[in-house]
């Protein structure tokens, strides 16, 4: 297929595809799928090879957020069963981490439900993160705490944080349908902020949640322009209890054409199969590593995943490898103190409108698998033991 000759050629010179080419990959036919695969996972072994970076949730405070993302179990008004704990405890918090890092996660992703953290909130955090390299001092740690204000990110990296998570979500056209409390324009500022005070930005999207194509494709070149190095692809996991419980729009073929087509736009860039890939790809997971380099181990911050150990099973099987600590993980163009490549702008995200265009692009839509989403009940915030 010219096209797919085409992404391939652009993806090993790390060039951008225009719009047209980015689009035509999302309306590939399901026959056309596995060429579609081969041809990202050429671009992916480039600059990756075989190696999977394993990463590890931590949600220190689950729940009670005042923000109306629809998308989220934690909203304001959301009626999801799900635990709703405050602060962890920093030691907590190190022994949940090191689960983990036990599973064989190289990065720890600190997350905390809510707007944005106070300054008290940045020193618990702080302290939580010194617990953690105290204990394990290679381990990356990413913070995920909502919106920064002035030097809160140059405080924790300070503390000792590697990188910082706020995912775009949404295009900009679409964010105000999403969430109301907060803009489009305050995530592009709290991601420049944490890449101003020298953090590794990390920034992506949700899928699935009504979008067009076109949608899809404007916040994945935003993303690019943006250039995170890394960009964690969600599928959403609907919540009963949440506006868009109902919004079942996914198949394991239109998941993969999506990350093959960030892939693409971000060729160089850790892409990372994140929240929802248990309950859209299913038997399909495998064939997504040829796309991504990157996923979650064990749970997520309100629902279960597969156990760890059937995720490094599935590496094994599929002819990969568990990425060590001591190997960095992004290409040496885009390892420079500095960051961002050079040769491009950007990184990589979704959401939109239209479940109708959806449809229509991709068929009839199977009957929701509800019976798939599990509410988490284990691991931080829980006496039981965590999925990792």
């Amino acid at each position: 297929m010219d096209l797919l000759n085409t992404l391939v050629d652009k993806g090993l010179r790390r060039e951008l595809p225009t719009r047209e080419e980015a689009l035509a990959v999302l309306a590939t036919s399901d026959d056309d799928l596995l060429e579609v695969v081969a041809a990202a996972g050429k671009v992916r072994r480039q600059w990756f090879g075989r190696r999977v970076k394993l990463n590890y949730l931590v949600n220190l405070k689950s729940g009670l957020c005042p923000e109306d993302c629809s998308y989220c179990s934690q909203r304001l008004g959301s009626k999801a069963e799900i635990l709703k704990y405050t602060w962890l405890k920093p030691d907590e918090a190190s022994k949940a981490a090191a689960a983990g890092v036990a599973g064989g996660a190289k990065r720890v992703c600190l997350v905390a439900s809510g707007r944005g953290p106070t300054d008290r909130d940045v020193e618990r955090v702080s302290e939580t993160i010194e617990a953690i390299k105290d204990r394990h001092e290679d381990v990356e740690v990413c913070a995920c705490l909502g919106l920064l204000s002035g030097g809160q990110a140059e405080r924790l990296r300070s503390a000792g944080a590697d990188a910082y998570n706020h995912n775009l979500n949404t295009s900009a056209s679409t964010y105000g349908d999403i969430t109301t409390t907060h803009t489009y324009a305050d995530r592009v500022e709290t991601v420049q902020q944490a890449q101003a005070a020298g953090l590794s930005a990390c920034s992506g999207l949700i899928a699935g949640m009504g979008e067009s194509d076109a949608d899809l494709v404007d916040v994945v070149f935003s993303l690019r322009e943006l250039d995170p190095d890394s960009v964690p692809v969600n599928f959403l996991i609907p919540f009963e209890g949440t506006p868009l419980a109902k919004e079942w729009n996914l198949t394991p073929q239109r998941c993969l054409r999506i990350l093959a087509m960030v892939r693409f736009v971000c060729p160089d860039v850790e892409v990372r199969l994140a929240g929802g890939r248990e309950v859209h790809l299913r038997s399909m997971q495998p064939l997504a590593l040829h796309l991504v380099n990157s996923i979650f181990l064990g749970d997520y911050l309100t629902s279960e995943g597969q156990a760890g150990q059937a995720d490094l099973d599935m590496i094994a099987d599929a002819g990969f490898e568990v990425e060590g600590a001591g190997t960095t993980t992004l290409p040496a163009h885009r390892a420079q103190p500095g960051g961002g490549c050079g040769a491009h702008d950007g990184g990589c995200a979704p959401c939109g409108d239209g479940p109708e265009e959806a449809v229509a692009e991709t068929g009839e839509v199977p009957a929701a698998r509800t019976d798939l989403v599990t509410v988490r009940r284990r691991g931080a915030g829980t006496e039981l033991a965590p999925n990792a």
